[in-house]
């Protein structure tokens, strides 16, 4: 039997694994027992009525914090002459043609958010196979396809979050650190809610949302009152 420590015992102390809390609650118990030695992530996990297998289903997009997420943002960008001199100003990390596609294809994967102007997809396109099972495609119907790689890349530094649902129909994300206040914890939450709210596939009958949970990266989960969630 796994022995359970004492920092976990107090964590458990003051959480009610069966109960259904108000995000206001959830916050409040999320940020009380979060690690003091570093800022905790929070998360928000969402379990939906989909059935990822099919692709009328499927469950993508993109959505911006109103308080950032707290976490930087590593941003490489596919363009040419001006616009890959344009991403850089703008707070790009990475940017060039194709010198990117070789040190990509070398094995590089030292950003989190890919971003293409259209005329280099077919460039990007050559790298399926490495950044397809990434998560890091480019997607015009996610704003990472776009001639304005300006916008594109000061709305990933900002905390602009994608979401996408996974084999379980589950769909997570960082909502911010255990630091921010109660008050931007909570408008977070509802921005995510709403942009998976919109994201609602047209094949997907009866209940959408069926679970919500909510936790800092090393807290326990606490359920979310579906109820307080829809008011």
């Amino acid at each position: 039997m796994a022995r359970v420590s004492k920092k976990r015992k107090a964590q458990l102390a003051g959480v009610d694994t069966a109960k259904r809390y108000t995000i206001s609650e959830a916050v409040q118990v999320v940020k009380s027992t979060a690690n003091k030695k570093f800022d905790e992530t929070v998360d928000i996990v969402m379990m939906l009525g989909v059935d990822p297998k099919q692709s009328d289903q499927m469950v993508r997009g993109m959505v911006s914090m109103p308080n950032g997420t707290g976490k930087t943002i590593k941003v490489a960008v596919f363009a040419r002459g001006d616009k890959a001199a344009e991403a850089l100003k703008a707070g790009a990390d990475f940017a060039g043609a194709e010198d990117l596609y070789e040190k990509i294809n070398a094995g590089f994967t030292g950003f989190d958010r890919l971003i293409a102007t259209p005329d280099m997809m077919g460039v990007v396109g050559k790298l399926g196979k490495v950044l397809g099972p990434k998560g890091l495609m480019p997607n015009p119907k996610l704003g990472t396809v776009t001639p304005n790689v300006v916008e594109a890349v000061k709305a990933a530094k900002a905390g602009q979050v994608e979401f996408r649902v996974d084999k379980a129909a589950i769909v997570h994300a960082g909502i911010g650190k255990a630091s921010f206040t109660e008050e931007a914890l909570k408008q977070n939450i509802k921005a995510f809610v709403d942009a998976v709210q919109k994201a609602k596939p047209s094949g997907s009958k009866g209940n959408y949302i069926k679970k919500v949970g909510l936790s800092s990266s090393m807290g326990v989960g606490l359920k979310i009152d579906l109820t307080d969630l829809a008011a």
